[in-house]
């Protein structure tokens, strides 16, 4: 892919910011980090990330039940993990 490190980096911002305010799904961000990021099919991503396809398909679909295994196997290659974040209240 041919993306600038500049404009990479906006993008991994993009993504991290709107997984912590809630605006964006994993699912959501797993896929964007996957096409826009890697520009890799899913089939590739999965052998890089070391888990299924199925599995993969399950993360990026917000199917099923995955294990935080899985979930930081696939965000690792962004220098990213799951996490806890602070509940914003609007009071």
């Amino acid at each position: 892919m041919t993306t600038s490190m500049d404009a990479r980096a906006l993008l991994l911002q993009s993504i991290e910011q709107g997984l912590a305010d809630g605006s964006l799904q994993i699912g959501e961000a797993v896929r964007r980090l996957r096409t826009e990021v890697t520009g890799l099919h899913q089939n590739q991503f999965a052998k890089m990330c070391k888990i299924s396809v199925r599995t993969l398909v399950h993360i990026e679909h917000g199917e099923g039940n995955q294990t935080l295994k899985s979930l930081n196997a696939v965000f690792r290659p962004f220098g990213m993990k799951m996490g806890v974040v602070r509940i914003r209240r609007n009071h």
